[in-house]
């Protein structure tokens, strides 16, 4: 067992600790740790990151679970799969908007066009 003395460094109104770069990578600390109060010392131990799974995995896993999946059939009498879903886009209002004139430039390439016509007119 290799002993290290490491000094406390002030962060804020905490103080801290600096690993060497080696001996995190060694643990593999990368992700982040776990520190352990047991009392009358302190355990370190790598931050444990979930693993995500692919789709197939998780149908895997839920099958394997052998979960119960009937009350969402609840949701089936929603009417959703009656609707139907290809309606067409409305077009564009052509209603002034709020605190323009009617006619007045919607977007901001119409606007600088429309104000550079105001100043070659002028």
């Amino acid at each position: 067992m290799k002993t290290l003395e490491i000094s406390l460094a002030q962060i804020g109104n905490s103080r801290g600790i600096r690993l060497p770069a080696g001996l995190i990578r060694k643990h593999g600390f990368e992700h982040g740790l776990v520190v352990e109060d047991r009392g009358h010392e302190i355990a370190l131990r790598p931050k444990c990151t979930p693993q995500k799974l692919s789709w197939e995995a998780t149908a895997r896993e839920m099958v394997a679970a052998g979960e119960d999946w009937s009350e969402w059939d609840g949701a089936l009498a929603d009417g959703l799969d009656d609707i139907p879903w290809a309606h067409p886009v409305p077009a564009a209002s052509t209603a002034p908007t709020k605190g323009t004139k009617k006619g007045a430039a919607r977007t901001s390439a119409e606007r600088r066009r429309q104000s550079k016509t105001r100043r070659r007119k002028v």
